[in-house]
């Protein structure tokens, strides 16, 4: 293999070439996170007949210009693409590669770059489709200790410190409650200018909205237990290239490397060997076409065909305690807890399903239908289902959070979308529903004054009341034991 640096442009960039005579079909990653962390990715491409070559994107690590997430990565993409083609080791054919901020720089590429700059093929792994989706909830609820992570990690600084804010926590364990949450840069002892502007981004949905205008292959991985899936899954829908292919295990955002509490031996794959040979035959040709792929099944170590969703079926659950509560901002449910206080004033709406009598495979979306009153005029309303396992551990689930502005007082009936799972729940699980007006820090504070979230400096508590008759989870439950499949066969079609 042949390794060398280069600039495109004025980006540095890394190239690894296999061994033997060219030209060969390329592969482009192009990161914030530090070109030489994804050597040995580069090294393994090249093993399969790839040309690897791997860009820090402008303003980052050895790239000179200043950083601004997300504003220019369609053009500097396509202008490396052009380089590329014209290099007498590139046979032409070029297949953009990446993950998380990586992956948005592939599919920018796809959707957003005219002609002989496109790739022949994408593969994006769970894809930050833009700010909007990354800044929010689908419902709009803002997402805020992922997103204060990654801006302190990676905004406004040319390198990285990924323990940036796990440090500023450390230090101020309030440090997320502080108001107005636009003030966190202060906080945080350092300028961070783009913070207030990833706030005022409301165009969701761009990326998947060009996604029918799509001409190339795709493959998209995602995790079950990843904040991006809802958008993982609505892109493979909405993708009307010559093929699309989905693999969904039960990972978080770092995939394999973060399997979840459900995963087991044969949802380890490798992720690597899986997209060199899919790249292969989508520059070949060789895919069938449509939407095809493979998503996990946790809890039962096997693998289902991609889209396959259980019918609705309402799950039997009562009241416990709390049908009236206190929704108070100052003192909101946490996301990083499952504990449910048993006593003082309740917090939250707690309901509880009997035990399963037999183990029951749910497949899709999770819903729960609510008739609510709140005495605020804005008011966020989170549910969370937890499983409460036979061997007296409690896992997460799903969660689902929306915000309403509804007349003070006035009870109103409305469905809560808690995302997707793919879970055998075991015989003898019971499942606790909970409903608070908070999920925090994962989500930030609904401050109850009809306010910003994110610019409020003054917190209301706010009273709420659960018809108990008026709440019905609805499970996606798959009718009979499902027909397993292999991933990679179903990836590879």
């Amino acid at each position: 293999m042949t390794a060398f640096s280069t600039t495109v442009g004025e980006l540095v960039t890394d190239i690894r070439l296999p061994a033997g005579d060219g030209p060969f079909p390329a592969v482009l990653v192009r990161t914030p996170y530090d070109r030489t962390r994804h050597a040995a990715e580069a090294r393994g491409w090249a093993r399969r007949g790839f040309a690897a070559v791997v860009q820090d994107v402008r303003g980052r690590f050895a790239s000179p210009g200043e950083w601004h997430p997300y504003a220019h990565e369609a053009a500097d993409g396509a202008a490396t693409v052009r380089w590329i083609r014209r290099q007498p080791w590139s046979d032409g054919r070029l297949v953009a590669v990446g993950a998380s901020y990586a992956a948005h720089c592939a599919l920018v590429l796809a959707l957003d770059v005219p002609g002989a700059a496109r790739p022949d093929a994408v593969v994006a792994a769970v894809p930050a489709l833009g700010p909007a989706e990354t800044a929010r909830e689908v419902s709009g609820v803002e997402r805020l200790l992922s997103r204060a992570g990654w801006w302190a990690a990676h905004g406004d600084r040319r390198d990285s410190d990924e323990r940036a804010l796990a440090r500023a926590l450390a230090a101020d364990p309030g440090l997320l409650t502080h108001l107005p949450l636009a003030g966190l840069p202060e906080r945080l002892g350092r300028s961070l200018p783009s913070w207030a502007g990833l706030w005022r981004h409301h165009d969701r949905g761009r990326l998947v909205a060009r996604a029918a205008r799509a001409g190339v292959p795709l493959l998209l991985a995602g995790g079950h237990h990843d904040h991006f899936t809802e958008d993982t899954v609505a892109l493979w829908r909405a993708w009307e290239g010559p093929s699309a292919r989905l693999l969904l295990g039960p990972w978080g955002h770092s995939l394999t490397a973060a399997p979840g509490p459900d995963a087991g031996p044969a949802h380890r794959l490798n992720l690597g060997e899986l997209y060199a040979r899919w790249a292969r035959r989508a520059l070949a040709g060789a895919l069938a076409p449509g939407r095809h792929g493979a998503q996990a099944l946790g809890g039962a170590d096997l693998w289902l065909a991609a889209g396959t969703e259980g019918g609705p079926r309402p799950a039997g659950i009562r009241p416990v305690r709390g049908s009236a509560f206190t929704a108070d901002p100052r003192r909101p449910v946490r996301s990083d807890d499952l504990t449910v206080p048993a006593d003082g004033p309740p917090d939250r709406c707690l309901l509880l399903t009997p035990p399963l009598p037999e183990p029951l495979d749910v497949v899709g979306p999770v819903s729960v239908r609510l008739r609510a009153t709140a005495h605020t005029p804005s008011a966020d309303w989170a549910a969370r289902l937890v499983a409460l396992t036979p061997r007296g551990t409690a896992e997460r689930l799903a969660v689902g959070i929306a915000r309403h502005a509804q007349p003070v007082g006035h009870q109103s009936a409305f469905t809560l979308g808690l995302g997707r799972i793919a879970r055998r729940l075991p015989a003898g699980t019971r499942l606790r529903l909970e409903i608070a007006g908070h999920h925090f820090p994962a989500h930030a504070r609904n401050p109850h004054t009809g306010d910003d979230p994110v610019t409020a400096d003054r917190l209301l508590a706010s009273r709420r009341e659960i018809a108990p008759d008026g709440v019905t989870l609805t499970l996606p439950v798959l009718p009979s034991r499902p027909t397993p499949v292999d991933p990679t066969e179903e990836i590879l079609r």
